[in-house]
């Protein structure tokens, strides 16, 4: 059979060309929300009364019929149709007979694979706040659990001040909820309909886009036709909210390895979370956390990768675009693996409290609160932090820490040290000594966790929301 468009050949493409230029291997993935597309497309030429009501039931019943093939994995895509658009298109002809060559009445391929997009997207963009939601709900459970645990807390990967380790977990869910609020806010770009737009220009038939909008729940169609086929806003914001989201999971799974390893034992992650090595039987290796490390760089890539495409594109469209899928595709697959992963890897996390305690009472991450005791008695801080530097040096000197230092001693660097210091140096007076807003104090952690779960009852009612506009 010849091509759909074929009329102006004179000789049959190339087969090279023909597996150079297809997309469908990779593009049949939206399958599912072209016959969407195409369902509401053919409601709106009969309402509008383009095409005849016996036309659009046909083509109706015609599109079911493909898109229950399509679930049950009896359609057979072909090379030589190029794309998901032309194989269904082809197939509902095969169905419904020539009729089924009105569907593509007063639309182009390329409104019609933006509008595709747009659809997989919403979607993806709805799931993906519901997974963070998922991860935030296991890093509070944990963060609860966790209120009395003090963990020393690092700059520079050096031993800085002691915090609650809850108030570390909740350090996360702050970025989760800034990825949170930028796939959602990302959706107000992703739910604006192209559809309509045609080629470059519109169509000479009186279509009726609002009513399109209206059908796939679309809170806005675009106002201009060039921009609505050209535009790639909507992956490039999906793709660098995604490497963001990345990011923080990288960090996140950094510091597993980190508190993984017998030198830091803060952490013991799960069995099923976990793999051995094929030579050395006593290992366990925190594989997912690394691989959720290790596959950021991919995401990263992909955004570069549609960066770099459209930099340099005229407008309208132009067959470069086509290269727009793949990154997004695996980008989805890619978030889609890490976030299923990552809620109960957290959440079946066991935490070695007295390795943390063990940690906190051996380093010097309390000296900044004897300078401050001395800031306290009248002297400057320059002076009480030089004073306490001097102090800390003959503790290296002597193999000794802070709280095992006689009151003499002290008094040897101060002659305002009194027997508060040794009050002063507990560690958990150290972290309840910071009590202000988002800090690391006991009370300050539970109001943190009261409003992260109030913001995620609000992540879960958006989430069930949004979920029934995508259907």
């Amino acid at each position: 059979m010849s091509k759909l468009w074929g009329g102006r050949f004179t000789k049959q493409t190339d087969q090279l060309v023909e597996e150079y230029t297809a997309s469908i291997t990779f593009d049949k993935e939206l399958a599912e929300e072209d016959i969407q597309g195409s369902l509401a497309h053919v409601t709106m030429l009969g309402k509008c009364g383009i095409l005849p009501a016996e036309d659009v039931e046909k083509i109706r019943e015609g599109l079911l019929s493909v898109q229950g093939k399509i679930r049950r994995g009896e359609m057979e895509f072909s090379v030589s149709d190029e794309d998901i658009h032309m194989n269904i298109e082809k197939t509902l002809i095969e169905e419904i007979g020539p009729v089924g060559g009105k569907l593509h009445t007063g639309r182009s391929r390329n409104d019609q694979v933006a509008t595709d997009m747009h659809l997989y997207l919403r979607k993806r963009v709805v799931e993906f706040v519901g997974l963070l939601g998922k991860l935030q709900e296991a890093l509070l459970t944990q963060a609860k659990a966790n209120l009395d645990t003090i963990v020393p807390g690092y700059t520079h990967l050096q031993r800085a001040q002691p915090i609650l380790f809850a108030h570390h977990l909740m350090a996360y869910v702050s970025m989760f909820e800034r990825d949170i609020e930028r796939l959602q806010d990302s959706y107000k770009r992703i739910n604006t309909l192209p559809l309509g737009a045609g080629a470059l220009a519109g169509t000479t038939f009186a279509i009726d886009r609002h009513f399109v909008a209206e059908q796939l729940n679309f809170d806005r169609v675009y106002e201009n036709s060039l921009d609505a086929v050209s535009d790639r806003d909507f992956i490039l914001e999906f793709l660098s909210g995604s490497s963001i989201l990345m990011m923080h999971l990288s960090r996140f799974c950094e510091e597993m390895v980190l508190w993984s390893s017998t030198e830091f034992n803060f952490v013991e992650l799960d069995d099923a979370f976990c793999t051995g090595s094929s030579i050395m039987p006593q290992k366990k290796n925190p594989d997912v956390a690394e691989l959720v490390r290790g596959k950021t760089g991919r995401v990263y890539g992909n955004l570069m990768g549609l960066l770099t495409v459209l930099k340099s594109l005229p407008l309208a469209y132009n067959k470069d675009m086509q290269e727009d899928k793949e990154g997004m595709f695996d980008t989805v697959r890619t978030l889609q693996g890490a976030l299923q992963l990552f809620a109960p890897m957290v959440e079946t996390m066991k935490v070695n409290r007295d390795r943390m305690r063990q940690a906190v009472n051996q380093d010097f991450s309390n000296a900044t609160d004897i300078a401050d005791f001395l800031v306290n008695k009248g002297l400057p801080f320059r002076q009480a932090h030089e004073v306490i530097g001097k102090t800390v040096l003959y503790c290296i000197q002597n193999q000794k820490y802070l709280l095992d230092l006689t009151l003499d001693e002290f008094k040897q660097f101060s002659p305002l040290f009194d027997d508060r210091i040794y009050e002063v140096l507990q560690p958990q007076q150290v972290v309840n000594a910071r009590n202000v807003y988002g800090g690391t104090a006991t009370i300050q952690v539970e109001a943190a966790i009261a409003r992260a779960e109030q913001a995620l009852e609000q992540t879960v009612a958006w989430v069930e929301e949004y979920s029934k506009k995508c259907k």
